[in-house]
């Protein structure tokens, strides 16, 4: 009788099996599951918004044993518990005490939210319609008014690190990264903190490293990617989470592209961005959008205000340049029409104010241009216009907290021929709701100095403290 004889894998095939089986079991240790974000809302998931896949560099076979670390989209899992970390007889490590510390505020966030619980809070209290889950943002607020801490990495010089220009219509970027820096969020011990910042400013590379029309981002790229090099090989905590507790922060169109020079950025790490557009890998589960913001004299002084809705004459106003597809579609459907309710241009007639004409409008225009990002949105805020956000892809500001359905009207290309038709259908009474909130909300977005509690300082913070409470760190 013939005994078949089945040979034993050889010593080359060993050596691929043992180390893909640790790199496996050392990835889905570094970091765990990632979940929805908390006090989100029970709006559906943002349409075309891309799967946050495995890193590219680690091998089929790992990424295959990793699916169930991919992160959902569908709003706050409540049935979901705490893992058991650490033994109670055990000395915790500062990462443990660190991931300890967030397991509660966890819990008391989704007490708040099941239990509909309040907070005392004698400056503000969010509350109505414009808020997802009032008592839980609120919770969340307070619990990150607490316990955040954010670790500024000293490496690098100004201008093109721990700098950025705080004017003009990008100049969100710059001011922001400066209120990070002197913040009372900020803490000298790494080994306390909940995340990082990568404080390197996309406005200031593209200032001082770009050459002109030379079409050439390796040095844009080679500058970003060299400082996480730096800091990786420096600081443990790069590597010990794959980027995924860190953060960048850069209003500029190109802050996007330049971030795929380090996949794990790319891929893992927070990415605060102006250009908050899904068909181009903006992805809300870890990213976070920035509102554009400009203030013509460096302050909101003269910004703020508006009349009544009684006393808005106009239904429908816009202003700009034509550039990118939206605005074409728009100036062709609407730039020479005779009806005195739609006032849509490409340029004001003479001696015609562009913030008088807000004053005017019931509703505001914010199209996209060649990127999503306008500060038009927030003009309309700030002097009570009802914004309409006509954009594709475009995830709105602090949407896992805003109902942005209550106080803004929502629309994509495909409606513009219908423009008038859609806002001639909000009733009055809806329309005045509408302002209502948005006058309400408006203080999410009001630039101060120094910063005031729930302003867009603290509003971009508190979506990043969300995030880091999507994830959990081990030591390796």
């Amino acid at each position: 009788m013939n005994l078949m004889y089945c040979r034993p894998p050889s010593r080359v095939v060993w050596l691929i099996i043992v180390p893909l089986v640790l790199l496996a079991a050392w990835y889905l240790g570094v970091q765990s599951s990632k979940n929805s974000i908390l006090v989100l809302s029970s709006q559906p998931s943002a349409k075309n918004v891309p799967t946050y896949t495995n890193l590219s560099a680690i091998s089929a076979t790992v990424a295959e044993l990793a699916k169930d670390q991919l992160p959902k989209q569908d709003g706050l899992d409540v049935t979901r518990k705490e893992p058991q970390m650490i033994s109670s007889k055990k000395n915790l490590s500062n990462l443990e005490k660190v991931e300890a510390g967030l397991g509660k505020v966890r819990a008391a966030i989704r007490e708040a939210q099941t239990k509909n619980l309040t907070s005392d809070d004698s400056e503000y209290a969010p509350k109505g319609p414009c808020y997802w889950n009032s008592s839980a943002f609120h919770r969340s607020y307070l619990e990150m008014e607490k316990h955040f801490k954010i670790y500024v990495y000293e490496e690098g010089e100004p201008p093109v690190f721990h700098y950025s220009s705080s004017e003009g219509i990008l100049g969100i970027e710059g001011i922001l990264i400066h209120q990070i820096e002197i913040s009372k969020f900020r803490t000298n011990y790494p080994e306390k903190a909940h995340v990082y910042f990568l404080p390197f400013s996309v406005f200031s590379i593209v200032s001082y490293v770009y050459v002109v029309d030379s079409h050439q981002w390796g040095p844009m790229k080679n500058t970003a990617a060299d400082y996480i090099d730096s800091i990786s090989r420096k600081y443990p905590f790069w590597n010990r989470s794959l980027g995924s507790d860190h953060f960048m922060l850069a209003c500029h169109d190109w802050a996007p592209e330049i971030s795929t020079a380090v996949p794990y950025l790319y891929k893992n790490s927070i990415r605060v961005l102006c250009n908050a557009n899904t068909s181009e890998r903006f992805n809300p589960s870890k990213d976070v959008t920035l509102p554009e913001i400009y203030l013509p004299q460096g302050t909101m002084e003269g910004l703020i205000g508006g009349p009544s809705p009684s006393q808005r004459s106009i239904l429908v106003f816009y202003a700009g340049g034509i550039h990118g597809y939206i605005r074409q579609v728009l100036m062709e459907q609407w730039g020479e029409n005779d009806d005195p309710e739609v006032q849509i241009h490409e340029y004001l007639p003479k001696n015609v104010s562009y913030y008088g004409m807000i004053r005017k409008s019931k509703f505001c225009i914010c199209p996209s241009g060649w990127e999503v990002a306008s500060p038009r949105m927030v003009e309309a805020f700030y002097i009570g216009c009802v914004p309409v956000l006509l954009k594709d892809n475009y995830v709105a500001p602090f949407s896992d907290v805003l109902n942005w359905k209550s106080f803004a009207v929502e629309m994509t290309s495909n409606d513009i021929p219908n423009l008038k038709k859609i806002l001639m259908s909000i009733s009055q009474k809806q329309y005045i709701k509408m302002q209502k909130r948005g006058l309400q909300v408006r203080r999410h977005f009001e630039v101060n100095f120094p910063p005031k509690r729930y302003d867009v300082f603290h509003m971009i913070l508190h979506s990043i403290w969300l995030r880091r409470l999507n994830i959990q760190v081990r030591d390796r």
